[in-house]
């Protein structure tokens, strides 16, 4: 009933565990590839289907004091819903924080992300404004940034 000092019962779980690890991995693969489309500031013209997920990233300074904000009008939530911003430092993301003097972190200049999920066929503009107060006017203020994107979900 044995053989060496594995018994079958034993080989069989050993098997199916190398089963399920092959498993797993070869999900985190395909979940890597088949990830989220991400968009930059020079792709104003993003084309996605219904149910696809994508994000914009931006650049991004927190040591500035600015502000990335979804301006007016805002994007129709009919065909265009946002998922949100991933936070610096967050896993994934590009804006990290590095060690100071003293071991503290501070946050460094890199990028920042916002997702977005399309809810179903049509048409939609996003206006991104990067300010410092955000208030009425805000696009005006000196040193403001603006992107616009046109969304159109198949």
């Amino acid at each position: 009933m044995e053989s060496g000092d594995i018994t079958r019962n034993s080989r069989a779980l050993v098997t199916v565990m190398a089963v399920l690890a092959l498993l797993i991995a070869l999900y985190s693969v395909i979940d890597q590839l088949t990830g989220p489309e991400v968009y930059g500031p020079g792709d104003t013209e993003i084309v996605v289907s219904a149910g696809d997920r994508f994000t914009i990233e931006v650049p991004d300074d927190p040591g500035d004091g600015r502000h990335w904000i979804i301006a007016a009008p805002r994007p129709d939530p009919a065909v265009l819903r946002t998922t949100g911003w991933e936070s610096p430092g967050a896993p994934g993301a590009s804006g990290n924080a590095a060690p100071a003097a003293g071991g503290r972190l501070t946050p460094t200049r890199g990028t920042r992300a916002l997702g977005f999920e399309a809810v179903r066929p049509g048409r939609t503009d996003l206006r991104l404004l990067h300010c410092l107060r955000c208030a009425t006017g805000a696009a005006d203020e000196p040193g403001a940034g603006v992107l616009n994107f046109r969304i159109t979900v198949g």
